[in-house]
């Protein structure tokens, strides 16, 4: 509170413990009293007696609290808090790579399924397919993990949680003959890793969008896609090799297991609180019961879909994984039974396409983020759409009359298609993730990423129902090419409704802008406010402020 006047204005607090003189007039939060009736010295005297009585001491807490709104957008934090926000680095970095890293057993149970249980290329993509059931009910999770706590967090528990569930999953694969052998036990081992997998996602995903938005740090979904990616190199890599020097399936799924217990150990260590979250205002776990908060969070996540900005560009991302029917299964099939690809060859196209996917990822990062979202969107749609006819190069053996062999095109081209598809969705998450209400990450990313997954399903089964109509069996990839080519036309076709997409990659800066400008031209008519620990004026008070002030050291001196 500043009261002015003509006479001399003293402070009855000052956070300094230095000389008067040497240091600034006045605290940003101390109160500056008044009066006509006192005279300086005793004022003085009264000042210096409750000084003595009560000593001000600034910490570090407190000059944190004094820094400008403007320059708490940087991350300003002492040895401990660094020190903890690199504890979230590893807790995200080692997630997003263990999630890169599962290629590493799926290769194995893929190898394990076509060449070990001698599955025709149909009921492989429908195992592939179904697997991903679990992952339709992540809005379920998200909803859990934005509004039930668990031991006073609501992120890591359910981290821990889906990373126990992969490690027992692909433990018994190795550690149970009868789960790797039998058509049910070992459909339930896969529904029961993707189930665990997808809680994980879940949190992790809700995590990232939170911290990101607190601490005004945007596009942390990119770095995340980053991790994944090196996690996916080394997980193929390290894949083709151990089928191609032990061929032993069950010792890759016991040591995947074995990393998912050292994600466990970290998940463990970690607490949530030091990780720089902020808890929810509407949290109140004593007075709402269960049903309550599950049906409050289901009715923020309702009204978050309805935006337009979500909804639209929603429905376009969906569409475009819906309509195109997969076939990943017959060329997985084709690949390895007509062509003779070995399971080296294989591995190392999935890294080749996972080093494509990461190099993407480091230019979007870089340069594509001003590219306008509609026009991003398509050209990356066009790109998938013919990235899709190179398939159809390595069925008609194009490549051998170019004179380049089928291991070579493989290892080169043959993970295009994936890592184009995987690196479409990018734009869309960090588009959602800056959409998201507070309090409602985990539910409105859980809900997408949902709705991309059951997308995808449909898409498998689609194209298992293409394959069937065609007649691509394992012994007959005749009409394989046609396939191929619905596919491409079928890829073509969202184009048409591509202005649903949203035009600006982040919607809300904008707005933001805009509001700030008025603003800022207004503050600098008035004046520069400066924030310090010991500091603050307006330069509209500066001139009658030093009059008293100078007023007030000349009777001092006295």
């Amino acid at each position: 509170m500043l009261i002015c006047s003509r006479i001399p204005l003293l402070p009855t607090r000052l956070g300094t413990q230095s000389h008067m003189k040497n240091q600034a007039l006045f605290s940003p939060t101390s109160r500056i009293l008044c009066s006509q009736q006192q005279s300086p010295k005793s004022t003085m005297k009264e000042y210096r007696r409750r000084r003595a009585l009560n000593p001000i001491i600034i910490t570090p807490d407190e000059q944190i609290s004094l820094i400008s709104k403007q320059s708490e957008k940087k991350l300003i934090l002492d040895g401990k808090k660094g020190f903890l926000h690199q504890e979230m680095m590893i807790l995200c970095a080692l997630g997003y790579y263990v999630n890169g890293f599962r290629g590493f057993p799926w290769l194995a149970l893929n190898f394990h399924m076509a060449h070990n249980l001698n599955m025709n290329p149909s009921t492989l993509q429908i195992v592939q397919n179904m697997g991903n059931l679990p992952m339709v009910a992540k809005p379920f999770y998200g909803i859990l993990s934005d509004a039930l706590y668990i031991g006073g967090a609501h992120r890591i528990p359910y981290v821990s949680i889906g990373v126990v569930l992969q490690a027992l999953s692909w433990g018994s694969l190795a550690l149970i003959p009868a789960a790797s052998k039998a058509f049910i036990p070992l459909m339930a081992c896969v529904l029961l890793t993707n189930f665990g997998a997808s809680i994980a996602e879940v949190a992790k995903d809700a995590l990232i969008a939170e911290y990101g938005q607190y601490n005004k740090v945007p596009g942390l979904q990119s770095y995340a896609l980053m991790a994944s990616a090196v996690g996916g190199v080394l997980g193929n890599l390290l894949g083709g090799i151990f089928l191609v020097k032990a061929l032993q399936t069950k010792s890759m799924f016991l040591a995947f297991a074995a990393i998912l217990v050292l994600q466990l150990t970290v998940c463990l260590k970690a607490r949530e609180e030091s990780l720089g979250l902020p808890q929810p205002s509407n949290y109140n776990p004593v007075r709402e019961s269960i049903p309550q908060i599950i049906k409050r969070q289901y009715s923020d996540l309702m009204v978050a879909i309805k935006d337009e900005s979500v909804s639209h560009s929603l429905i376009w991302i969906v569409s475009s994984i819906l309509l195109i029917p997969a076939l990943s299964g017959s060329i997985f099939c084709y690949q390895t039974q007509c062509l003779n690809l070995d399971s080296s060859v294989i591995g190392m196209s999935k890294v080749t396409g996972q080093l494509m996917l990461l190099s993407l990822t480091i230019l979007y990062d870089r340069f594509g983020k001003n590219i306008p979202m509609r026009k991003l969107a398509s050209i990356m749609q066009i790109s998938y759409a013919f990235s899709l006819l190179l398939d159809m190069v390595l069925v008609k053996q194009i490549n051998i009359q170019l004179g380049i062999s089928n291991e070579v095109f493989a290892l080169c081209f043959s993970g295009l298609a994936e890592v184009i598809a995987q690196f479409k969705l990018l734009p869309f998450y960090m588009l959602f993730a800056s959409l998201a209400p507070s309090g409602c990450e985990g539910s409105l990313l859980s809900f997408v990423a949902s709705a991309l997954c059951l997308s995808s399903i449909f898409s498998g089964f689609l194209g298992v129902g293409l394959a069937s109509f065609l007649g691509i069996t394992s012994g007959d990839y005749s009409n394989l090419p046609l396939g191929i080519m619905v596919q491409f036309l079928a890829a073509l076709l969202p184009l048409r409704w591509i202005g649903c997409v949203t035009t600006s990659q982040d919607p809300t800066e904008k707005n933001v802008k805009k509001g700030r400008s008025k603003r800022t031209r207004r503050t600098r008519r008035v004046g520069r406010v400066s924030y310090d620990p010991m500091y603050s004026y307006r330069r509209e008070r500066e001139s009658d402020l030093q009059r008293c002030w100078h007023a007030t050291v000349g009777w001092w001196g006295e």
